[in-house]
């Protein structure tokens, strides 16, 4: 599978090799965020997965997938904090040598995290140092294999599998999702739930949702072919802050996707807020970012649609702000 694009039986094949590892996480719903979105909505909650994120699906795919030699050798990956701690506990059950390059300014709770698993945490500048080349370097040295957040065959085909999780689910409701939306960064997540929905559901039409001012997808889709974003944005979102889609991803994405949604980090606070409220779960700001879309721009005309929850790794110090912010607006609404 490493020369060809990812299909959905890869997809399947990589659920039934996961089932006995990962959570099946929930699929909840809201009567009052139903009445907000104008449809019925039914909500991944992969915040609830090992780690607080999807990213374990795929992490644990691909080291699964490891030769015994490659996993004696180690592994590296890249990411700025839910694939790290994912990579870590992948190779903690696994017994594998795990080092991570992440960004020296990612989120506490996930450089402790990450750390607190028992990998080697190697710490860069986002804004001067390409963090690709340090892993690829770091890997060539020590001989490891290199696992990346999304680029990879087998990273989608494992993210892919909430996407199955999330069908299954809408059929035993009795439920046809018409439209799906995932947050979206590198586009391995979305890519891997394309393929399992359509498998499923043909005709849902499935939207990539990155923050605003970071929109390399719904840029790369208009236009035929992978474009990168400009430097210097701001978004909460810290897990969705790629610059340019991998290049297996955007093959399938450019394929798959219906289109692409941008959320800012008012929509993505306000999602934050009513999903503790009414789901009762917690969701950092990239976890948020496909519910935000929804509330944002209520699909009235669907039946039905799908929501991927994708974390819920936030600082104690942001989402105390968060909820009080919404505390705030709610005392002031007319």
């Amino acid at each position: 599978m490493h020369d060809v694009l990812p299909t959905a039986a890869d997809v399947a094949d990589a659920y039934a090799r996961l089932k006995s590892w990962v959570v099946e996480t929930p699929v909840l719903e809201s009567q009052r965020l139903n009445e907000l979105a104008g449809t019925r909505v039914l909500c991944k909650a992969e915040c609830l997965q090992h780690t607080g994120s999807f990213k374990i699906r795929g992490a644990l795919n691909r080291l699964l997938s490891l030769s015994g030699a490659e996993r004696d050798a180690g592994v590296v990956a890249f990411s700025s904090g839910n694939h790290a701690q994912a990579v870590a506990l992948a190779a903690r059950w696994l017994g594998v040598r795990a080092a991570i390059v992440m960004p020296a300014d990612a989120p506490k709770i996930k450089l402790e995290g990450t750390r607190a698993l028992g990998a080697e945490v190697v710490l860069y500048d986002r804004e001067t140092e390409d963090r690709e080349r340090i892993a690829a370097k770091l890997a060539a040295d020590r001989g490891a294999a290199l696992v990346p957040p999304f680029d990879h065959p087998e990273i989608i085909a494992g993210q892919g599998t909430l996407g199955l999780e999330l069908a299954n689910a809408a059929r035993a409701r009795r439920v046809g999702l018409e439209a799906l939306y995932v947050p979206c960064s590198g586009g391995g997540l979305i890519a891997g739930c394309a393929l399992a929905i359509k498998s499923e559901f043909p005709d849902c039409e499935v939207y990539a949702v990155e923050p605003r001012g970071f929109e390399d997808t719904a840029e790369s889709l208009a236009a035929g072919e992978r474009r990168a974003v400009r430097p210097g944005g701001t978004t909460l979102c810290d897990g969705l802050r790629v610059a340019r889609p991998g290049a297996i991803t955007f093959a399938v994405n450019r394929r798959e996707l219906k289109g692409a949604l941008a959320v800012d980090d008012g929509e993505v606070r306000r999602a934050m807020a009513l999903a503790a409220a009414h789901l009762k779960v917690v969701l950092e700001p990239s976890g948020a970012a496909a519910l935000a879309a929804v509330l944002a721009n209520p699909p009235r005309s669907r039946r039905a649609v799908g929501v991927v929850l994708s974390g819920g790794n936030v600082d104690t110090e942001l989402f105390t702000d968060v909820l009080s912010g919404a505390s705030a607006a709610e005392r002031n609404a007319p």
